[in-house]
């Protein structure tokens, strides 16, 4: 075979493969979802995290057919559930509800068991809401600055619960305690749920946590909400100041909840999963739900969400050293 032949006949060949490839992978997207879906938690089941999880599950349910199963895998600060979606199958079957403790996760651990920057691709956000600070509904603090002034005279006398060391809740509280310059002592449990009912129960004093697994306990009486984050009140929590009117504008931490998949997979599957969740968003009535639990639907962009975790993962490192948490 001639030269000029040969070089026609690869250039052919790698064509066809470069379109098969392409075919192939608009061909999965098309088909998504093609099998069961499991929705990995990294956390037990009564947080934020699992609520929206659950709820988007749902809905990608009621849209494609499809069937979707939410699994809660908890430990590890939410490392032991995103390692093993790392490690799964890169074809749209399996993701993982991360949220913004994953932007803190390489603050905390010297030695991830996976490439944060690279092991998984970020798909969208399902849910961003204000965090709400909380005390036990017979708590005698009425208000933060009640609450600071005591923190402040009596140090490591309070204490604050989390959902696990290296989650969301501890860092918020490690942040509160530099912004207002108290040192209250850090309980952690085994999510956010747990820590929910220690704080229901007077096992501690305080819980910083995302406003829909605050929601509950508020309406129901047994927990009172002293602010809550964001440019303006909660319509949900009218009564409740933010963090700027009780004299606290430093404290501005928003939450955010979202999707992500294994390194591999798909581009033309990550954008049908976004354009999915995306639509499902639109919903009425789950908007209604949403604005219900004082949370704002997500549905931002792959390459946007991506943006947003890198950002923040520096900023959160930064405030772990600050706090003095030392990666372990």
């Amino acid at each position: 075979m001639r030269k000029t032949q040969w070089l026609r006949t690869c250039a052919v060949g790698l064509a066809f493969g470069i379109g098969a490839a392409t075919m192939a992978s608009a061909q999965a997207a098309d088909r998504w979802p093609d099998r069961p879906v499991r929705i990995v938690v990294p956390y037990a089941a009564g947080g934020t995290t699992d609520f929206a999880a659950r709820l988007i599950a749902q809905k990608l349910a009621e849209k494609t057919g499809g069937s979707f199963i939410v699994e809660n895998k908890a430990g590890g600060s939410g490392t032991i559930g995103t390692q093993q979606v790392v490690r799964s199958d890169a074809n749209g079957a399996t993701l993982l509800a991360n949220d913004t403790s994953y932007a803190m996760l390489p603050g905390l651990f010297a030695n991830l068991p996976w490439d944060h920057a690279h092991d998984l691709i970020p798909v969208t956000t399902m849910v961003q809401t204000p965090v709400v600070l909380m005390v036990p509904a017979n708590s005698p603090f009425k208000t933060l600055d009640e609450l600071r002034a005591y923190a402040k005279a009596h140090p490591g006398k309070l204490n604050f619960g989390s959902g696990g060391a290296g989650s969301s809740t501890h860092l918020q509280g490690a942040l509160f305690n530099k912004d207002a310059g108290v040192d209250i002592t850090h309980v952690p449990y085994k999510g956010a749920g747990e820590a929910m009912m220690g704080l229901v129960a007077g096992q501690v004093d305080v819980l910083i946590t995302a406003a829909p697994t605050a929601m509950p306990q508020v309406d129901g009486k047994r927990a009172r909400a002293l602010a809550v984050t964001g440019a303006k009140r909660l319509p949900v929590l009218a009564e409740v100041p933010t963090f700027s009117e009780a004299g606290l504008p430093q404290f501005a931490v928003v939450n955010w909840f979202g999707l992500a998949a294994p390194k591999g997979t798909p581009a033309a599957v990550i954008q049908t999963i976004a354009a999915d969740v995306k639509q499902a968003l639109d919903d009425p009535a789950l908007r209604k739900r949403l604005a219900e639990q004082g949370a704002e639907p997500g549905g931002i962009s792959p390459a946007e969400f991506g943006a947003r975790i890198t950002k923040e993962t520096a900023v959160w490192s930064e405030i772990a050293k600050s706090a003095g948490i030392t990666p372990h």
